[in-house]
């Protein structure tokens, strides 16, 4: 199979769940349930790409810190080995406490700066050159120009950002082969009030606009025709934590195996299925087996 690369921080998430709410400042509430889980991002899609076969080269930022050998032992036992281009001394992994409860969340997080020099991206882009799929981040961009000009295809997610804008992406969005936000993010980015709407304003910069739907499917819009990719069945939500990570593995996985966009988006819409039935970005997942049966049984030859 064709090679995914990327390069980003890894995520740490430290999780209480099982709380009836949120606590108010002040307050100090137990959790019926405590977990130290792998995080999203670029490290967790690739991560379950390669639990999908697919061959991929993780580029991050790894310390000698306690949470950065929990990250490498993690990823060595999926598979996913890193190549750590870290060479500070500081704990360069970000740490997320996520607080779950029915129908809310909440995080705090922390994060060291990484000094992201020009001998830094010269060494991310030999070590990225060859990749057939390139995952882009919201940093990086002279790398992903390079990329880009060598022929990978370039995948692109923002997550949410209060400025998450056009103006502040349009370079981003120019260079992407496929940006996948989900509905809120959408909106966010566009100034747009509908998906449609949404759509439309993306497809200045991308052929085929792709946006999630979460429990509704996923939409795109493919040569002037809105299409709505509908979800896996009978999915029961334990964590929404890294379904859009999850999603991603599963659309990369199909532009991996050449498909066109609406089987990637069937791929992303199983794989993120996967992942919310469980806590933590990592712990639901399906192998490569799985997911071509699944794609059959729900979506047979659409």
């Amino acid at each position: 199979m064709a090679l995914a690369g990327g390069l980003g921080r890894i995520n740490i998430d430290l999780l209480y769940a099982g709380m009836d709410r949120l606590p108010a400042p002040g307050e100090e509430i137990f959790s019926r349930r405590f977990g130290m889980y792998l995080g999203g991002g670029t490290p967790a899609t690739l991560a379950n790409l390669r639990r999908l076969g697919a061959d991929t080269r993780l580029l991050t930022f790894l310390g000698d810190d306690f949470f950065s050998a929990f990250a490498r032992r993690e990823l060595e036992a999926l598979g996913a080995e890193p190549v750590n281009l870290y060479r500070g001394h500081g704990m360069p992994v970000i740490l997320s406490s996520a607080m779950v409860c029915a129908g809310d969340r909440a995080f705090m997080s922390y994060m060291e700066p990484v000094d992201i020099t020009d001998a830094l991206l010269e060494e991310a882009h030999a070590r990225l050159k060859g990749a057939d799929v390139v995952l882009m981040q919201p940093d990086y961009l002279p790398l992903y120009r390079a990329l880009k000009a060598e022929g990978a295809k370039l995948v692109f997610d923002t997550g949410w950002e209060d400025n998450l804008s056009v103006e502040k992406y349009g370079e981003w969005l120019a260079l992407a082969d496929y940006y996948l936000p989900n509905r809120r993010e959408a909106l966010k980015i566009t100034g747009t009030r509908t998906v449609e709407d949404a759509a439309a304003a993306l497809a200045r910069w991308l052929p085929c606009p792709v946006i999630k739907l979460d429990r509704e499917g996923c939409l795109i819009l493919r040569d002037g025709a809105l299409r709505v990719v509908p979800p896996v069945p009978g999915v029961e939500t334990v964590d929404t934590t890294g379904a859009g990570d999850a999603f991603m593995a599963g659309f990369v996985y199909g532009l991996l195996r050449g498909e066109g966009v609406e089987r990637c988006a069937q791929y992303g819409n199983i794989t993120g299925a996967a992942c919310v039935r469980e806590y933590g970005c990592l712990t639901g997942f399906v192998t490569e087996a799985q997911l071509l049966d699944r794609q059959k049984a729900v979506y047979g030859d659409r």
